[in-house]
């Protein structure tokens, strides 16, 4: 065994050679299945989409591809419990893809494109029509399920510094 070998064994000794790297959060993980999910439906559309052509187009059909999976139930307005949070029966109305599932999709998939090389001016899962596309999904599911969504009121930077306790 030579010096230099030996140095190297040293100096690398904070590892054994079964060591593995860190798993990856669940984050992580979810968001490269995510990605590796849409790279397949860009594969598999005819002609097959390269990544560098996709667009906010693309984007859309895959959301609405993804509803077919989906478990949430979204009552169409001629169903007798649209507007209706607990529907005392089944009715036939289709399962969708959630909104909340949707946004957090968006999400990964706008972080994995940049991380894999993609430039955020040309991000398509951050375009307008895709903000558009999820505000109508939230406002519609939420008009079926009978639950508003408030908007939530910004808090002005005043109040802030206004708002600390005073003891007497």
């Amino acid at each position: 065994m030579s010096i230099d070998r030996g140095k190297e064994l040293e100096e690398g000794s904070s590892r054994s050679p079964g060591d593995q790297p860190p798993t990856p959060s669940r984050y992580e993980s979810q968001k490269r299945r995510d990605w590796n999910t849409f790279g397949q439906y860009l594969r598999n559309q005819r002609p097959p989409v390269a990544l560098q052509q996709c667009n906010s187009n693309h984007v859309l059909e895959f959301l609405r591809y993804l509803d077919q999976f989906g478990k949430t139930k979204v009552h169409l307005q001629g169903c007798i419990f649209y507007g209706h949070p607990e529907p005392p029966a089944p009715c036939t109305c289709p399962l969708r893809q959630a909104w909340g599932s949707l946004d957090a999709l968006i999400g990964r998939l706008r972080a994995a494109y940049e991380e894999n090389g993609g430039s955020p001016e040309s991000n398509p899962f951050a375009s307008g029509a895709i903000r558009v596309y999820l505000r109508e999904v939230k406002e519609c599911q939420a008009k079926a399920r009978g639950i508003p969504y408030k908007k939530k009121k910004k808090k002005a930077k005043d109040d802030e510094s206004t708002s600390s306790i005073h003891f007497s």
